[in-house]
């Protein structure tokens, strides 16, 4: 996850949330940029990037709902072949 929000704001948002994963910090924009995601206001669009094991795109959301986010990579990595997280002894 990548945010233009400050590292603190950041590490706020990651602990209310108990965030399993890093969020990068983008505050002058310039990820956000190069991806095509920096808004006119200075804030990252939601889109999400799917990268393959080879550093390639093979798969961009861009109507990315917070409220089903989680179900919908899921299911994209489901379908782009992803490989599954075993259960563990």
């Amino acid at each position: 996850m990548a945010s233009t929000d400050s590292p603190e704001d950041n590490r706020g948002f990651a602990e209310k949330n108990d965030a399993s994963f890093p969020i990068l910090s983008d505050v002058g924009g310039a990820v956000s940029a190069r991806y095509g995601v920096l808004s006119e206001s200075g804030m990252a669009r939601r889109w999400t990037f799917y990268i393959d094991p080879d550093g390639i795109i093979s798969r961009i959301d861009q109507s990315v709902n917070p409220r089903t986010a989680g179900e919908a990579l899921v299911r994209n990595l489901n379908e782009l072949g992803a490989p599954t997280a075993s259960a563990g002894p």
